[in-house]
């Protein structure tokens, strides 16, 4: 029988060989936001992976740009969410997107996109949304985190479709489909999906984003807006004034 600690039975390093091997055909432009520790990580991983990627990584800070600074990739001295705003302008390039930095990119970058046109409130969300939510944790700037797990998920977990690599049973819910699911008085539930692209990273296309941006416009509503993958997620709820 499998025993959640041994994580033999389902060999996750071999079904990501597989992941691995079909998104790396596709992945040859990223953008990293955020070049602190997961960020720099994250472009080492895939730059081994690959090292035909084109790799951007974006930080505001000046000291964390000259420390992330290596000659496999470029490294931008800006803040990420503006970089996305001025450079991000079509939805098939750059290949992927990965949020490595300590806010709630997506949602950033859709509240920036679209304060020249319309005045948005960032709102708390609301406690009827949280109590329906697996293991929420309200963070300090008005977000929420989800997870389907309350454990520690293993890092070389590849996210199969079918089942959890830790438990090795179906999950609960399709974190990222039971999020757009959700109805709750006026909101509209927007949902970025994520994707694990590699052991402990995770991105999304620009085509995702701006199918939300596209999304939230037609709203005009309250909107709870998230990103999540399968099993984690982040949500923060806003309003048009």
């Amino acid at each position: 029988m499998f025993h959640p600690s041994s994580q033999v039975a389902f060999k996750p390093d071999l079904i990501f060989q597989r992941k691995e091997m079909e998104i790396f055909k596709i992945m040859k432009s990223i953008w990293i936001i955020g070049a602190g520790r997961m960020g720099v990580k994250a472009a080492d991983v895939l730059i081994h992976k690959n090292p035909d990627s084109e790799i951007t990584l974006v930080d505001k800070d000046l000291t964390v740009c000259k420390k992330s600074s290596k000659p496999f990739f470029k490294v931008v001295c800006m803040d990420g969410v503006l970089f996305l705003h001025e450079n991000l302008r079509r939805p098939d390039y750059p290949d992927w997107i990965i949020p490595a930095a300590p806010i709630h990119v997506a949602y950033e970058w859709i509240r920036l996109k679209l304060s020249k046109k319309y005045r948005l409130e960032t709102i708390s969300v609301p406690d009827q949304v949280v109590m329906s939510l697996p293991n929420p944790f309200r963070g300090d700037a008005g977000q929420v985190y989800i997870s389907n797990a309350d454990f520690i998920c293993p890092s070389n977990c590849p996210e199969p479709e079918e089942i959890c690599t830790y438990t090795g049973k179906p999950r609960p819910r399709i974190l990222h489909d039971f999020l757009e699911s959700i109805q709750y008085d006026d909101f509209r539930s927007v949902v970025v999906k994520s994707q694990q692209l590699s052991s402990g990273i995770g991105g999304y296309t620009p085509k995702a984003v701006f199918k939300a941006l596209r999304q939230v416009e037609k709203s005009r509503s309250s909107v709870l807006f998230s990103t999540a993958c399968r099993c984690h997620g982040v949500m923060h709820a806003f309003k048009f004034l």
